[in-house]
């Protein structure tokens, strides 16, 4: 039985040690994170998930960015423990993140990812729209919340501000 709460500040530790087991060491220098420096992730759509132990399963995060003069959520990291791998539980975090983004009135997510992967969810490459260097451009991803959200939208991803 797997639980899914929203983060809490008492998480925080224990996420970035889940982050650190299934990512690569130097996850924190890729430009995402720059984006990220001094911003906490929305408070609601940061989920972790537990098992029946209370271990942490996995971990989703978002984080508010400005696309050019338009907001956004930045999607990511999202990890899963490798005990847990292969159960669906990733794209369930996705899933019920992109939900709870909706609800809580944003109107575009985007992501720096692998489309075959998002593409799933609806994800779809986002052209105009510049990551910090030195991104693929190939891999920002994004998805409408509400309708015709990407349309117009282009411009360098920059921190949040507000």
């Amino acid at each position: 039985m797997i639980e899914v709460k929203p983060e809490t500040p008492d998480d925080w530790w224990e996420v970035e040690a889940l982050y650190d087991l299934c990512f690569a060491p130097g996850r924190t220098a890729l430009s995402s994170y720059r984006l990220r420096d001094d911003v906490p992730p929305v408070t609601g759509l940061s989920m972790v998930a537990r098992d029946s132990d209370g271990t942490m399963a996995g971990a989703i995060r978002f984080w508010p960015v400005h696309v050019g003069a338009e907001d956004a959520l930045l999607l990511g990291p999202v990890a899963v423990h490798p005990t847990h791998q292969g159960e669906g539980l990733g794209g369930f975090l996705i899933q019920e993140g992109l939900e709870a983004g909706r609800n809580s009135g944003w109107d575009r997510v985007m992501l720096v990812g692998d489309f075959p992967y998002y593409s799933r969810f609806g994800f779809s490459r986002l052209d105009g729209v510049i990551m910090p260097p030195p991104t693929n451009p190939d891999r920002v991803l994004g998805l409408e919340l509400t309708p015709d959200a990407w349309k117009g939208v282009t411009g360098h991803v920059t921190r949040w501000t507000r």
